[in-house]
């Protein structure tokens, strides 16, 4: 056993029913490094992390810190081993206030009387020390997503742990933030913290990273320095082979103008928004997080109680005061967050394929099971969607086969205009090619496109125009002939 190692995962298996999660898994995390895991989703990144944490438990392998065999068999031990880890998925509570999340379980004070002046106090001077600008004493539910993982980061920090985990921590954050979230993590490491960082977000390793191990399929493939191999070794070596179309695009003549909206406004987010859509065409929405994109998109269909400015489609001015009116006009939207707001996670493939056309398969209460497996299995085949059986619960497929299902299932209602919120968010770098190639080919077949993204190299690739908000108002629109990052970034502070 090497002493140069902080942590060192050997040998790790890990099965569930049906499957064999993790196989012969290695990891070695040096103190001071900043040790990316990379791997698509269902490779075994999750689960790994998860043995690591004491969720799961491997029926073999070792764990060694600091040289040290160590034995994980819960959460707390793992904790009390000084491994903390901020999850993708947020877990704070929306009631309770930054300080009373940040020590939850571990207030000052005795139990009978908490010691709140000192807690929101301890809180504040985490929050000030990394730059936060949020008050302690604040609600988390009045916090935006970007806050929220702050304070996850913070909350973690707090335990003075020596090995941190970070799951897709710039998913939801702007540019900005990841700065601060960049410095905090240098800062760690200069005191030795061991931080392992996973994140689909290629152009990010160099940036932060030392070393990347790489897993494919419940295997480790290898582990490589990050300034000695390159973009394309690391997703031939993610996905097997060599991607080398990675975005899809055949910029064809868009035809006629679908959809045009004026002043769009809710009354909150979104100020003034207007902007076309063509026939055959993809829009991108660019801008900076709570510039205002995605509540724009929901007062189009129709998601805003406050809703105003004028929506026509097909050259007509329309009302649209719920999501029945927007699907009556051909509008489908595919939401930003598919865990809030758009998956039934208990439920299982076939019900979340299905549940926005059950005109399709139900007549008069007599449900036609065969044509529910035939519109099932259509979009499944047409996504590509990996899953064991239309009966598997959709909480148990990775994040980019969830999403997969979520677009599948907008698309069985025959939309003519798609509004596509964040489509890759979360998702590997197999899986954001194929929805690039199924965007492309939607779009050749006559479908028209919104999508939003915080990602600017896959709105320049995929979009034959790019407009940019800020503040709730568009301030620009960008031709894909003349479209750069430094453009779209002036646009989004104008």
């Amino acid at each position: 056993m090497s002493e140069q190692y902080l942590l060192e995962m050997k040998g790790i298996h890990k099965s569930f029913p049906g499957v064999k999660a993790l196989q012969n898994v290695g990891l070695q995390l040096k103190a001071g490094e900043v040790h990316a895991l990379l791997g698509e989703n269902g490779a075994g990144k999750s689960t790994l992390i998860k043995v690591l944490g004491g969720i799961y438990h491997a029926e073999e392998g070792e764990i060694y810190i600091d040289g040290q065999k160590v034995t994980i068999d819960g959460v707390v031990a793992a904790r009390e081993a000084g491994i903390s880890i901020v999850h993708q998925e947020l877990v704070l509570v929306p009631y309770m206030t930054v300080a009373e999340n940040i020590f939850l379980g571990r207030e000052p004070g005795s139990k009978m009387n908490i010691n709140r002046k000192q807690m929101t106090e301890e809180a504040q001077k985490l929050m000030d020390t990394y730059e936060m600008n949020i008050n302690a004493d604040t609600l988390v539910e009045h916090l935006t997503i970007a806050q929220q993982q702050m304070v996850e980061i913070v909350k973690a920090i707090s335990f003075n742990s020596k090995i941190l985990v970070m799951d897709e921590p710039t998913s939801s954050i702007s540019d900005k933030e990841v700065g601060f979230l960049f410095e905090t993590m240098r800062a760690l490491t200069k005191k030795g913290v061991g931080i392992i960082y996973i994140s689909h977000k290629m152009s990010e390793l160099e940036e932060i990273c030392d070393r990347v191990t790489v897993m494919r399929d419940g295997e480790t493939v290898g582990t490589k320095v990050v300034k000695e191999t390159t973009k394309d070794e690391l997703i031939a070596m993610m996905v097997g082979r060599e991607l080398t179309n990675y975005y899809t695009r055949d910029y064809l003549k868009p035809g006629e103008v679908v959809l045009k909206c004026d002043h769009i406004s809710d009354n909150k987010m979104a100020k003034d928004a207007s902007f076309e859509l063509r026939k055959g065409e993809i829009i991108g929405f660019a801008g900076l997080v709570g510039a205002g994109r995605s509540e724009t998109m929901k007062a189009v269909f129709g998601l805003a109680p406050h809703m105003s400015g004028d929506v026509y489609v097909d050259g007509k001015k329309v009302q649209i005061k719920s999501p029945i009116d927007a699907l009556k006009y051909g509008i489908a939207l595919v939401p930003e967050s598919r865990k809030e707001e758009g998956l039934y996670k208990v439920q299982s493939v076939r019900f979340n394929s299905t549940i926005e056309v059950l005109s399709q398969f139900i007549k008069n209460l007599v449900v036609n099971g065969k044509k529910e497996e035939e519109i099932t299995q259509k979009y499944i085949d047409m996504m590509g969607t990996k899953t064991p059986s239309q009966e598997q619960v959709i909480g148990n497929l990775s994040g980019g086969n969830q999403q997969k299902v979520m677009i599948g299932r907008w698309l069985a209602t025959d939309p003519r205009i798609l509004i596509l919120d964040e489509p890759t968010r979360g998702v590997d770098v197999g899986a954001k090619a194929e929805i690039y190639g199924i965007m492309n080919e939607l779009v050749k077949q006559g479908m028209s496109i919104i999508m939003i993204s915080s990602e600017l190299p896959e709105i320049i690739n995929m979009s034959d125009r790019i407009y940019v908000m800020n503040e709730g108002r568009v301030t620009g629109c960008l031709d894909h002939t003349d479209v750069t990052q430094e453009k779209i970034m002036q646009l989004a502070a104008k």
